[in-house]
């Protein structure tokens, strides 16, 4: 579907020289000479490079709609991930760099929805928040009470994070995965 060049807002998947590419950031600029333009920074989905476009108000833009499939993670097998179609069962296989930093929380039997372009898997997402173990975290520093400090901890999963003081080894707490910051204690 086209769409002009100032509709284009933040999560939408365009078609943009040949490749499919997801806007991250728009500015929308009217410049007192000139006309109007929005100003995106793009990530391509496939190889994940970066750019920064100007689309013109009279510019048109492939918009494209990907398909999302519930899928479950099986196992990992060297530098490959094995996931399960929920509805059919059939098995895929994708490489680890798909999934970028966010393969650390990646867990078996986790579900997990995938972006397919065309029936080809183009993006994994995992659940916004994963819960995780401290295997490792540093002392309370005296002194430090006063304002809210943070101190470091070492996850489960070999991820750092910064957790409140009160934050021992052994505590199970909730991760954001895309920020791979402490949200709270677990339950």
């Amino acid at each position: 579907m086209k769409i002009s060049g100032v509709d284009i807002r933040p999560g939408n998947i365009l078609e943009y020289e040949g490749g499919l590419w997801r806007a991250a950031k728009i500015q929308h600029t009217q410049p007192g000479k000139g006309g109007a333009y929005m100003q995106v920074e793009m990530k391509n989905l496939i190889d994940g490079r970066k750019t920064n476009v100007r689309f013109r108000s009279a510019e048109t833009v492939e918009r494209v709609r990907l398909d999302t499939k519930d899928f479950q993670y099986l196992f990992a097998d060297g530098d490959m991930l094995t996931f399960m179609d929920k509805e059919t069962y059939e098995q895929i296989s994708l490489p680890k760099d798909l999934l970028g930093d966010a393969v650390a929380f990646l867990q078996d039997g986790m579900d997990v929805v995938m972006e397919l372009y065309e029936e080809k898997p183009i993006s994994v997402q995992l659940p916004e928040q994963v819960e995780a173990e401290i295997v490792e975290a540093d002392a309370v520093v005296k002194g430090q009470t006063a304002s809210s400090s943070y101190k470091p901890a070492i996850l489960d999963n070999g991820v750092r994070v910064m957790v409140p003081p009160h934050i021992t080894a052994g505590t199970r707490i909730i991760v954001d995965v895309n920020t791979q910051e402490y949200v709270k204690r677990a339950d």
